[in-house]
């Protein structure tokens, strides 16, 4: 007889359907990680909480849940305040889900029996939280190498009853995560396709005069050619197009100087400009699909027609991602692929005029780290700065740029990440280089005068690591023509020029 076919999640429409053999699989993967591992002991228990509801502040009201990572990685889970153990031995599965109120049906509507979720999620077993009762127990406690935090460990009430180990999941948990399988590829093609889409529908609607926040958060719902619906653009298009209620991180819409501010959008500087004619835009914009990122970034000039300047910066950045997506391949080193795009801006600055003098003297005094000061890019996964770019025995470089980058080891098939050069004009980085006569001596100060102001240009793409190069993910106009083709035309489809299958 043959098995019934795994449940799936879907919402509808044209969106992409993941089947719950996905965290199967993962489960299978973990399982095999942790057997081979020296220190798990047998009938040893993983056990992941997930997240929990949380509201605003000392008030009632819920903030927008998201599943916590791993759990989510190893469950697909998308209900609150939930645990999940997993059977090392086995692979048997089991889920936790709360045990609510009658009052619950009333407020927030049907209660679920655990067979109900026994299903959905295609688990062994589910009981309710207050049942937690496994013998030994295998936590995951340890560094997010990216942000620095620890990751949170499952806690519940009377847990000091149990052994308990929260050393050997975290290695594992995190090697596991790094490497996408065919079915993780699968979901996070389809992000970077709706997401790539709406990156073009904003590309094709800005127009100088409007606010920055209007590109992010704007009226536009089109009835009868009415502007009618408080809604995004970006987000509007991932969320009715792809079914993606949650970005992967806040929206950055800079414009004219404001496009140098590397994690601009935040509250205290909140997309609020008005777009100038002659502002070069840089929008930094992903959707999120079941918890799976995406992460790109468009540089174009507001008015659609590139100047001579806004040109050559521009390619100068797209020299070096092309460059650098032509190199890439499983055992480069990922800080050679940094310093790969240093050099090229460095050459591409030199030619523009406003450098002079040996590029490999400008490298030696970390000159490329003014102009570029972030890392080239990072691991994508659940978590848009995914998880894994330092296992124990890589440190960091500490040099500019150099210890900003979020990856440190080799790059392995299967691996996503992005890849995001950018030159940029931030006066108090230019300040110091001209104080600092190391640095000042390459500076033609008169042509750097006139690109204060310009802010800055970043190519971001997500690329998955094949067997012998990459898969391009991202789908988004790059060259200076078609980016003003499609700018001029707010009907055309765009069609890319680079294949999909392999860069």
């Amino acid at each position: 007889m043959a098995a019934a076919p795994r449940p799936v999640y879907w919402l509808g429409h044209d969106t992409l359907r993941v089947s719950a053999a996905l965290f199967a699989e993962n489960r299978r993967r973990l399982c095999k990680g942790l057997k081979e591992k020296d220190g798990v002991v047998p009938q040893s228990l993983v056990v992941l909480q997930g997240g929990e509801q949380k509201q605003r502040y000392c008030t009632d009201t819920d903030l927008l849940f998201r599943q916590e990572s791993f759990f989510h990685w190893a469950f697909g889970v998308t209900e609150a305040d939930c645990y999940g153990a997993i059977d090392v031995d086995t692979g048997r599965s089991i889920l936790f889900v709360p045990k609510l109120p009658e009052s619950y049906a009333t407020w927030m509507g049907e209660i679920f029996p655990k067979e109900h979720f026994k299903e959905k999620y295609a688990v062994d077993e589910v009981h309710y939280t207050c049942d937690v009762s496994p013998p030994g127990l295998v936590f995951t406690r340890g560094q997010n190498t990216d942000s620095g935090s620890i990751c949170r460990e499952a806690s519940f009430e009377g847990i000091s009853r149990f052994q308990v180990n929260n050393t050997h999941l975290h290695p594992v948990i995190v090697e596991c995560r790094l490497i996408k399988t065919d079915m993780e590829l699968e979901v996070l093609r389809y992000t970077n396709r709706i997401s790539s889409e709406a990156h073009k529908m904003v590309m094709k609607h800005v127009k100088p005069g409007q606010k920055e926040y209007e590109m992010e958060r704007t009226l536009f719902f089109f009835f009868f050619k009415l502007l009618l619906l408080p809604c995004s653009l970006f987000q509007h298009y991932c969320y009715t197009k792809g079914g993606m209620r949650h970005t992967s991180y806040t929206c950055i819409c800079g414009t004219g100087n404001n496009s140098s501010v590397l994690h601009y959008g935040h509250a205290g500087a909140p997309n609020d400009k008005t777009i100038q004619d002659g502002d070069m835009c840089l929008f930094d914009m992903g959707g999120e699909y079941y918890c799976y990122s995406s992460d790109i970034t468009c540089s174009f000039p507001a008015n659609g027609k590139f100047t001579a300047d806004q040109r050559a910066i521009y390619e100068a950045v797209l020299k070096s991602s092309r460059a650098v997506m032509a190199a890439m391949k499983p055992g480069v080193k990922w800080t050679d692929m940094h310093r790969l795009a240093d050099r090229i801006h460095l050459e591409e600055l030199v030619k523009i005029g406003i450098l002079h003098g040996s590029v490999e003297d400008m490298l030696k005094v970390h000159l490329g780290s003014v102009f570029m000061p972030h890392g080239l890019g990072h691991l994508l996964g659940i978590d848009v700065h995914d998880v894994g770019g330092y296992p124990e025995g890589i440190e960091r470089i500490n040099e500019p740029g150099l210890r900003s980058l979020r990856m440190g080891r080799l790059v392995l098939e299967r691996m996503v990440l992005t890849v995001e050069p950018g030159v940029y004009f931030i006066n108090h980085l230019l300040d110091q280089a001209l104080a600092n006569p190391a640095q000042s001596c390459f500076i033609n100060n008169q042509v750097l005068a006139r690109f204060r102001g310009f802010g800055g240009v970043r190519i971001e793409d997500d690329i998955a690591v094949t067997a012998n190069g990459i898969e391009l993910l991202t789908c988004v106009p790059r060259t200076v023509e078609e980016i003003e083709a499609v700018m001029a035309d707010s009907t055309k489809t765009f069609s890319p020029v680079v294949s999909s299958e392999k860069f």
